[in-house]
Parts: C-alpha cells; sequence; structure tokens
C-alpha cells in the first residue's frame, strides 16, 4: 500500500536550516540549530489503541493531554472561546509575524468514537507540533484545533472572522487535517486552493507516497473558513471508498483506523509545511 518503511528524510530536506548566531568576544559564531523530531509509525500505531470517545469536551481535553504530552507547555496551550464552542490554540513564534495555520476539528457526532472523523486529524496536527517544536522557523505557526466543526464550521469560523482585514496578508496558508485512516492521503478539491493542491500532488510524488485528487459533493471542512477570507487552504484526508458507512455512524471506531494511512498523511502534511516554510508567503495565493 505504501512504503512506509522509509525514514522522512525527504521531509527533513525539505525543512530549512537556520542557523541561530550567537556573538562571543566580538566574533560571531554559528551554532546548530536542533533537528527536527520525527514521529514514527510506531508511535501512530500505540496512539490508536485508545480513543476518546465520549462528548467534546472531554474530546477538547484529551486533546490538550495529547499536546501536552508530545511537549507543549501547559503555558503555551490557550483554549479561546469562539461562540458556542472552544478553540485550542498553540503559537509557535518564528522570525517572522507570517503565519502558516496547521488545524484539525476535535469534535464528532453523537454516533460512534469519532476516530477517523477526526481524532487522526488530532493525532497528525500533534505529531506535526512535535516534529517541529524546537526547530528555529522563519514563519510563526499556528496549531489549532477547532471546536464544533461538525455544527457548522463554528471554531474555524469564529478564528478566521477575527483576523483584521489588514493582517490576511500575513497569513500565508492553511493546512486542514481531516479523517485520515481508510486509505492512503487525498486532497479534497473542492474545499481546497488549486496552486495547494497541485503542490500536494508533485510532493507526494516526490516522496513517493500514493496520493488522490477527490471531489466530495456537498462535503465541507475548515478549510472553507480560510478559502473564504482568501487565505489559501486545503484539506488532506484519507477516505475509502465505503466511507459513508463508517463516518457518522457508530462504525467510526478505533478498529477502522489503519495507522499507516495516519502516518502517510503525517509525512506529506509535513512536507507540505516544508515547502510553505521555504515559499514567499503570497506564493500560493
Amino acid at each position: 500500500m505504501m512504503q512506509l518503511g522509509r525514514l522522512l528524510m525527504v521531509g527533513a530536506l525539505l525543512i530549512l536550516h537556520i542557523p541561530i548566531s550567537l556573538s562571543q568576544s566580538s566574533q560571531t559564531q554559528t551554532r546548530v540549530a536542533p533537528k527536527p523530531a520525527f514521529s514514527n509509525l510506531a508511535e501512530f500505531e500505540e496512539e490508536f489503541k485508545a480513543v476518546p470517545c465520549k462528548g467534546n469536551s472531554d474530546r477538547l481535553k484529551a486533546t490538550q493531554a495529547l499536546f501536552e504530552r508530545v511537549g507543549a507547555p501547559a503555558s503555551s496551550i490557550s483554549i479561546e472561546k469562539a461562540a458556542s464552542t472552544k478553540n485550542l490554540i498553540i503559537r509557535k513564534p518564528g522570525v517572522s509575524s507570517e503565519i502558516i495555520v496547521i488545524g484539525a476539528h476535535y469534535d464528532k457526532v453523537d454516533h460512534g468514537c469519532g476516530a477517523v472523523d477526526n481524532w487522526t486529524g488530532i493525532v497528525t496536527i500533534a505529531h506535526i507540533y512535535k516534529t517541529i517544536k524546537d526547530f528555529p522557523t522563519r514563519k510563526t505557526v499556528l496549531f489549532a484545533a477547532f471546536g464544533s466543526e461538525e455544527a457548522g464550521l463554528i471554531g474555524s469560523g469564529e478564528l478566521v472572522k477575527a483576523i483584521n482585514k489588514d493582517q490576511l496578508s500575513g497569513y500565508c496558508a492553511m493546512i486542514n487535517i481531516d479523517s485520515l485512516g481508510l486509505s492512503s492521503p487525498q486532497a479534497y478539491t473542492m474545499i481546497s486552493s488549486k496552486k495547494l493542491v497541485a503542490l500536494s500532488g508533485d510532493l507526494a510524488k516526490r516522496m513517493q507516497i500514493p496520493f488522490q485528487l477527490v471531489s466530495l459533493r456537498g462535503a465541507d471542512g475548515d478549510s472553507s473558513s480560510f478559502l473564504e477570507r482568501k487565505i489559501p487552504a486545503i484539506t488532506i484526508g484519507g477516505l475509502s471508498n465505503d466511507w459513508q458507512q463508517v463516518l457518522h455512524t457508530n462504525q467510526d471506531q478505533t478498529s477502522r483506523v489503519d495507522p499507516r494511512s495516519v502516518y502517510a498523511g503525517y509525512r506529506l502534511a509535513l512536507g507540505l509545511y516544508g515547502e510553505l516554510e521555504n515559499s514567499a508567503c503570497d506564493a500560493f495565493r
């Protein structure tokens, strides 16, 4: 299905090394920057041995606990009220004020465990955070776990609504992860920017990750909130042909998640982040 035994060497090369300059005795020396802390397949297998299945309040707590476990200091995590819901936000400062958003919704419908939809997304963005948290970056990265996506993109909608018009140009792109685990990674073309879809396809080919373009009529996702404000955005998922028998049903259980699919989605999203980090902020508008 996928060449999952390969290390993330391609992903490593896609993230620009930024040296840290230190002045000592009137001479400037260069210290080697920390390396990205790549996750592996075994870690993803461990993540899906159990999934929080209760209400969305418990899911939010579990999301915070997961980010803390992968290295986010409690002081860096903020819970922000957004209309009738709450978003969990972690900001990783960069050298510049330009922003890349990496997000996924933590909420679930009443039926099932929401393992595919969308604990797979939460696990993925948490491991992307783990990978780059100590790595110096040019752009600021905003990790967002959105609430009430299932109720109409409320969490992501409130976040983008709060962006002032004069700040919009500083938001370079948004990567949304929604419902991996049933198949190899896909880009949902109806809720994704064409340039980011093209970039993802080219990147998947270079990384030798199976990749598909999918159009699901009537489907929506948190990337749509960003697209409405002209911020380039893409939703990456991984659905099989029988996805309608799983999502929003009692069949959405841990047993339906293939960790290899989620791991491949993590690799692709991480590589996509690396491309955005190394590109001009307006490159994909």
